[in-house]
């Protein structure tokens, strides 16, 4: 069964397909000039017996042309079986469809990354080259304004560049406060993407998790790779509590995803604490956001409460 974390990265990319030429922009591919990005079947097999299916396949659209292909593949480890199949994704596509295609590459690390970024020999005078997004070449989306304009490739950066210090923290805050502006389905997805990958990458990851501190996943998703449930009478009271209210419940919304941040980075907090999250106004707990990743102390985070 593929890995939570690539069924994660992978729901980025559905939910905004657009982020993918976004991406090759970002790598100086020369992305043609297109109206819209539609998903396609990713199944690349041409003749039975032969199986191929792709994690992704989006089409950039000009009108109803197809201008380019792009084939989304999350790598989390090097595979040798994908020099034979990657080639073959890419030439049944094109023949399929008359259309140029390009391979794109999502990994995590970067010795998977250079690995993958390697030209593929198919025989004298042919060679197949995917582009590749990694730590090192994904953008640092460290702008608030940035993020929510562009929340998936927000979190992306997030997953990206988490072990890189103070940048990444500065993501992660991002990529948090533009999450909780959205919509409660993908909210709650990518924070609990955001925080996973944040309380397996912290230094206190061995003595504080995310089980320790009672935290509960937010969506569906995550909750059925981690065996978390909710009573259903406590959910529909959340989804009653939404629609009655969905700007009030949107800023409790980000007061609870405050509050989780804060225990995971420093533990559970104490009931002055909390006091003190639960009466900010929405300008100070963004400020907090910012610090929290990068401070020492839970006071020195929630130090822009008493500016």
């Amino acid at each position: 069964m593929p890995s939570y974390l690539h069924e994660l990265i992978l729901l980025l990319f559905r939910n905004r397909a657009g982020a993918a030429a976004e991406l090759l922009r970002k790598l100086d591919v020369e992305v043609p000039e297109h109206d819209e990005v539609c998903t396609e079947s990713s199944d690349l097999s041409d003749v039975q017996p032969a199986e191929y299916r792709a994690d992704l396949v989006l089409f950039l659209l000009r009108g109803t042309r197809k201008v380019l292909g792009v084939i989304v593949e999350v790598q989390l480890g090097c595979d040798g079986d994908k020099e034979y199949a990657w080639p073959a994704y890419i030439a049944n596509l094109r023949a399929r469809h008359r259309c140029p295609v390009c391979l794109l590459v999502i990994t995590v690390e970067e010795a998977v990354a250079r690995w993958a970024g390697r030209a593929i020999d198919l025989g004298p005078g042919s060679r197949c080259k995917p582009w590749v997004v990694g730590p090192s070449s994904t953008p640092a989306v460290t702008e608030l304004e940035e993020a929510t304009q562009n929340v998936e490739l927000a979190v992306l950066s997030a997953i990206e560049h988490v072990e890189n210090g103070r940048l990444g923290a500065r993501v992660a805050s991002a990529a948090i406060v533009a999450s909780a502006a959205i919509d409660t389905e993908r909210s709650g997805l990518y924070l609990d993407l955001i925080l996973m990958c944040l309380s397996e990458n912290a230094p206190e990851a061995d003595e504080v998790t995310m089980n320790s501190l009672g935290y509960e996943y937010q969506s569906n998703f995550a909750r059925r790779y981690f065996g978390q449930g909710k009573a259903e009478g406590k959910e529909e009271g959340k989804a009653e509590g939404r629609t009655e209210g969905r700007t009030e419940g949107r800023v409790e919304g980000r007061v609870e995803i405050v509050l989780k941040l804060l225990a995971l980075r420093f533990g559970p907090l104490n009931e002055e604490s909390q006091a003190r999250i639960r009466g900010a106004q929405d300008t100070q707990l963004d400020a907090v956001v910012e610090r929290v990743l990068m401070a020492q102390t839970l006071e020195e985070a929630l130090g822009s409460l008493d500016e």
